[in-house]
Order: C-alpha cells, then structure tokens, then sequence
C-alpha cells in the first residue's frame, strides 16, 4: 500500500512537471524566431558586404562617418534630455496622486495614452502643432517624447511610491522630523527602485525610437532608431547592422550601469534611513 500510494503520489508531479514544459515551449519558438534569428542575422550582415564576402569595410563606413556619429550623439542628448523631463513631471505627480485616496484611479488618466498606438498619437500631436502654427524642430520632438513616455516614467513611481510602508514616515515623524526631511531621509530613499524603473522604461526606447522625431520635425531631424531605417531601406544591410549592434550595445551598457546602480541604492537605503 505505502509503495502504490507513493507512486500514485510522484505521477501527478510528473505531469504537471511535464504540462510545464509543454507550456514553455511556445515562448520558447517565440525567442527564437523574433530574437535569437534577428540578432543573428544582423551580426552576420555586420560582416558581409553587398555581395556577400567577409568583410569589415562597414566597420569603417560607420565609424568614420561624420554624420552618423553626430546622430548618434544628438540620439542620446535627446534621451537624456527626455528622461530628465519626465522624472522631473513624474516624480511629484505620482508623489502627490500616492497620497490620494482615489490615486490610483486618477493614474489611469495618465496611462490611457499607452493603450493607443504612438504613432496615432504622433500624428495627432502634429495636427494640433500645425493647427497653432509651432514652428517644428527639436522641441516638438522633444515635446513628443515625453508625451510619448512620460506614463512609463509614472506607472512605477506611482507604484513605488504606494507600496512605501506607512510605519518609516510615521517613525521619522515621531523623532522630530520636518516634512522635508522626512521625504529626503525617507520616502526619496525608499522610492530609488521606481526612479530607476522609470529611467529604464523611459531612457532606453527613446534614444531607440524611429518616427516621432521625423513627423514632429518634418524631416529635418533624424534620430538614430531613423538612420537604422533608412539604412535598410537604401539596401546598405552590413552598415544599418553595424548601426543596430551598436545600438544594442549602448542599451545593453545602460541596463548594465542603471542595474548596478539599483543595487548601490538597495545597499545605500538601510544607512540613508533612521
């Protein structure tokens, strides 16, 4: 009896082990059919010129080109700026919508637009720049960005911020704290996790981002997720996938510093407090 009952025990962990895999398999083609293949394909193109032979002629191309550099640069300048301008507007939104009762509906108004398509939205925010007669150029594409991303930037401060435990601002209260202090020595500590999320959602799909700066400017700035475009579109394959590996070089780099700096900040936090 103690031999069947164990067996009939160990099956149901195999099936369920086994409808687990059966489960995976699905994000598994996934990857590797719009990941792994891409990714493959434009490190192989990196090295092959227009008639398919080794070389390393658009390594050259790239970066002796003048001109891409200088979208590049202007690329992470934009970023940078976007990012900056989002933290700046998200953080004391979603500092104040935290301490609302019905906060947490009031942030939907500002996640709605990321149910509609960016490029709809794009289009719309021209029409309303043509209407008022904006002249176009960088700041309505910088204007467009944080249209674009500032809910990125909300969403996980908002969250943060809500989940901070009630019992550290009460603490920091009873020891004599100012509301100043107490949301530099507290809640600012306590919310760096957010901060971080919203620099990421926020910084890596701009300085990436091909269109708004083309729509929001008439053509006349071009941001490096665009100049990947029109390499590909002109035929030129080993140079836009010289362009996309430094790209996903440069995404992988942020990942890289903004994760070491999320663990710093976790480490920093318990010294920080009271």
């Amino acid at each position: 009896m103690t031999n069947t009952a164990a067996a009939s025990v160990s099956r149901p962990k195999r099936r369920f082990k086994l409808t687990k895999r059966v489960f995976s398999y699905p994000y598994v083609l996934f990857m590797l059919l719009f990941v792994v293949i891409p990714l493959v394909m434009i490190l192989v193109n990196a090295f092959l010129d227009t008639d398919n032979n080794l070389t390393l002629d658009n390594f050259a191309d790239f970066f002796t080109d003048s001109s891409s550099l200088i979208i590049l640069a202007n690329s992470l300048l934009v970023g940078v700026i976007t990012t900056a301008i989002c933290l700046i507007i998200g953080y004391p939104l979603s500092y104040i919508l935290s301490k609302m009762p019905s906060g947490r509906v009031l942030v939907l108004f500002y996640v709605l637009p990321m149910w509609v398509n960016f490029l709809i939205r794009t289009l719309a925010t021209k029409a309303i720049f043509i209407a008022m007669d904006v002249n176009l150029g960088m700041g309505t594409v910088i204007f467009g960005m944080v249209y674009n991303y500032l809910p990125f930037m909300i969403l996980p401060l908002h969250t943060t911020l809500s989940s901070i435990d009630r019992s550290y601002i009460e603490a920091a209260q009873d020891l004599g704290a100012d509301n100043s202090t107490v949301f530099l020595k507290t809640v600012l500590p306590l919310s760096v996790s957010g901060i971080i999320s919203g620099i990421t959602m926020v910084f890596i799909p701009t300085i990436s981002t091909f269109a708004i700066s083309q729509l929001l400017s008439n053509g006349k700035i071009f941001l490096f997720g665009d100049s990947i475009q029109m390499k590909f579109e002109q035929g030129l394959y080993g140079v836009g996938s010289i362009m996309s590996l430094v790209m996903l070089v440069f995404v992988l780099v942020s990942n890289f510093i903004i994760n070491r700096a999320s663990r710093k900040s976790g480490l920093s936090i318990g010294r920080s407090l009271w």
